[in-house]
């Protein structure tokens, strides 16, 4: 049998999406057309990175995104709604691994649809080869406990976003309307099915030819790139390394690039961006702030989300209730404490109390120093930038709350 080229092989995938998909970055094209090589080596790997299409508006190009996937992928299965046993069942079927392909995530998961903790349950634990779910069989009282495997290449399409245990173990290609300028070939399954099923015919065959190489494979992984990312990118960087040429360089410079993306559009941690704001435009290097400062000073940040959490703006209970996730220094949970001002004693945080918190979580502060961030408010010279000026606005802002705070 002819040697099969890899590299040249994952060309071909890759064209065949350019054909059909407009992807928003290079990287996201490199990201698919590994997802769909690493789907027939999956059995060879200890996790399996989920790939999600999501885009704010409908009409763009998930859904055909999709279908190409189905295309190249080994036993696909396509839904829009499941339950999580059937989804068990059919993992642990005698047919081999599924490739599940959720079209419409959102109706499962979006913000009118409640949650769904069993399918959460699947995903979250399927990316893992080790986990599974335990469930009773049988019928009447004759009832064995049974675990059922959940360990299979997942693909999603939907509106918005996801839950974040479901994001962090997903390669996010954020879609978008195609621009005018921006053409596609027109999808025929009649036609492009066949040509898609030959490219898949063509993948297992050189997943066969180098399974052994890649479940021995431990591949470098990127700067910076570790913990949950490196997982979810490990499995699709072994298999560019096995097809060579240039895949091994241009999968990690999309590793790079998609994971800083998730970071910075990851609005699933609303505690880190909590604890961000807080140190970086509350604090601003105080060593104590009261409760009701912190609320006005919160509440008055454009682009922010805490006026509006869960319909209503965040308040002192909810307030206590986020920040009592992380601990002290001391291994004790964050709390509210009396803050002995010459006016009374009002509760409040104080920034020793946080110091851990904001070292572990939060992204590196801003070059701008919190003593100067602090400093009294200069007098805005008359050719003062915009941004400047917005930067004096917000200080002044925030130490009239406090003021106020302290003046009761």
């Amino acid at each position: 049998m002819t040697a099969i080229d890899g590299a040249a092989l994952l060309n071909e995938v890759e064209a065949f999406h350019r054909r059909f998909n407009i992807f928003p970055t290079e990287a996201a094209y490199v990201a698919v057309t590994l997802w769909d090589a690493h789907a027939h080596l999956i059995e060879c790997f200890e996790t399996t990175a989920r790939i999600a299409f999501l885009s704010p508006e409908p009409g763009s190009g998930k859904s055909r995104a999709l279908e190409i996937v189905e295309l190249l992928t080994p036993r696909p299965v396509t839904t829009v709604s499941a339950s999580a046993n059937a989804l068990y069942r059919l993992v642990d079927s005698a047919a081999g691994l599924p490739t599940v392909l959720f079209d419409e995530v959102d109706t499962i998961f979006g913000p009118k649809a409640g949650t769904d903790e069993a399918l959460r349950g699947f995903l979250n634990a399927g990316y893992r080869r080790t986990a599974g779910a335990l469930r009773c069989v049988g019928e009447g009282s004759n009832q064995n406990a049974q675990i059922f495997n959940s360990y299979c290449a997942v693909a999603m399409a939907g509106l918005g976003s996801l839950p974040d245990t479901v994001l962090t173990r997903s390669v996010i290609i954020r879609m978008r309307k195609r621009a005018p300028n921006e053409r596609v070939e027109s999808y025929r399954q009649r036609i492009h099915e066949k040509q898609g099923h030959a490219l898949r015919d063509r993948l297992a065959t050189w997943a066969e030819t180098v399974s052994d190489e890649v479940a021995n494979a431990w591949p470098e992984m990127p700067e910076g790139v570790t913990d949950r990312p490196a997982d979810v990118w490990e499995p699709l960087l072994a298999v560019a390394d096995a097809a060579g040429g240039h895949w091994p360089a241009r999968a990690r410079a999309a590793c790079l690039e998609l994971v800083n993306a998730a970071h910075e559009n990851d609005e699933a941690s609303l505690g880190v961006r909590l604890l961000t704001d807080l140190r970086d435009k509350v604090f601003c290097g105080e060593d104590r702030m009261p409760t009701a400062a912190i609320l006005e000073c919160l509440l008055a940040m454009e682009d922010a989300p805490w006026g509006d959490l869960d319909d209503k703006p965040i308040n002192s209970r909810t307030l206590a209730r986020m920040l009592g996730q992380y601990v002290t220094p001391a291994n004790k949970p964050i709390k509210p404490r009396g803050i002995r001002t010459a006016s009374g004693f009002p509760k409040g945080y104080y920034a020793d109390d946080l110091t851990d918190a904001w070292t572990r979580y939060c992204p590196p502060p801003p070059e701008e120093s919190a003593t100067s961030a602090t400093s009294a408010t200069p007098q805005v010279s008359r050719d003062a930038s915009v941004a400047d000026t917005a930067t004096d606005i917000r200080h002044t802002a925030r130490e009239t709350a406090t003021q106020r705070a302290l003046t009761g």
